[in-house]
């Protein structure tokens, strides 16, 4: 199968998804783990990705936190806590789903989960937290402490089909078909399948390591130079968690690449290109700028983060590509 012909499927595939069951963009953010946990417990998915619970049934509500057999880091990961955040979770109709995947297998498979109520999962966050300063506002939670702290155990989940399961028969198996044509893995990890769609437009390779030495940028073209990718449906591209060693790692690319996408059709909009030459030093006074307006309010800056509009972008001296 061509990749046109793949990528058609793929969106009658969501078409039909976001229809039956009131879920778009299912290619994002992990989203497909969602959807595999939903299924094998019987859950009903809840629309939305960032901000949202993720699940319910007629009792409960419930909230997926998921790490894969191939990742870094064996545990669940909490981003941006705040005591309202830990507060959310005191609801007696909460449950919380700590899942385990399988990622070594194809399809990858949910083979073991933890369960832990709101309330108790929001004792827990509000004890152990307070002794912890970085400012991303960060937990990493691990089975050891689920299981030791809170005294749960080990959830084995018992093999069966619900309702989300021909689809997700649907998604691997086309999923499958792109990535052998393409020669890149865990496509549906975080935003990979977006900078497969850019890269197939600009003849680029993503490549397929996440993390460490070797998956430290997103492509590389013929030529061998590498590129950083940033992929939105607005017109502003975010840059989070800026260190002195994340920008350096930036003039190790020939360019970073802002792409702008429309993730219900499936197709790039626009590409711009900026050299880091050009973009590390603004990034830097960007964030100079930032850490003075904090300090003159005398505020905090819980990330390093910037944002930059296309117009901004463009004043930089970024180059429109496609």
């Amino acid at each position: 199968m061509s990749y046109s012909a793949i990528i058609a499927k793929l969106k009658l595939i969501q078409e039909s998804f976001s229809t039956n069951h009131g879920v778009d963009d299912i290619y994002s953010n992990s989203k497909i783990y969602e959807i595999m946990i939903a299924d094998l417990l019987g859950h009903d998915l809840i629309p939305g990705h960032a901000g949202t619970r993720d699940a319910k049934t007629l009792v409960n509500e419930y909230e997926y936190k998921h790490f894969k057999k191939s990742s870094s880091n064996h545990s669940w990961t909490f981003n941006d806590y705040s005591d309202t955040t830990i507060q959310k979770m005191n609801d007696s109709k909460l449950e919380l789903i700590f899942a385990h995947v399988n990622d070594q297998t194809f399809p990858p498979q949910v083979d073991w989960f933890y369960k832990v109520n709101g309330p108790t999962m929001s004792d827990y966050m509000s004890k152990h937290t307070q002794a912890i300063t970085n400012k991303r506002k960060m937990i990493n939670v691990s089975a050891l402490q689920i299981e030791q702290r809170l005294g749960i155990n080990k959830l084995k989940p018992k093999p069966q089909k619900g309702k989300y399961a021909k689809d997700l028969d649907e998604i691997f198996k086309t999923i499958g078909e792109l990535e052998r044509l393409t020669g890149v893995s865990d496509i549906l990890t975080s935003n990979k399948f977006w900078e497969v769609v850019v890269a197939n437009k600009l003849g680029h390779q993503v490549n397929s390591e996440q993390g460490g030495r070797a998956g430290a940028h997103d492509a590389f073209d013929a030529d061998g130079n590498w590129y950083e990718y940033k992929v939105v449906v607005s017109q502003s591209w975010n840059f989070q968690d800026i260190s002195e060693a994340v920008l350096e790692k930036y003039y190790e690319t020939k360019a970073v690449i802002c792409a702008r996408v429309n993730k219900q059709e499936l197709e790039v909009l626009d590409v711009f290109s900026i050299e880091p030459e050009i973009l590390v030093p603004a990034l830097r006074e960007m964030l100079k700028e930032k850490a003075d307006r904090a300090a003159a309010n005398k505020k905090e800056i819980r990330r390093s983060a910037i944002s930059i509009g296309k117009t901004a972008l463009l004043r930089l001296g970024a180059k429109k590509i496609y």
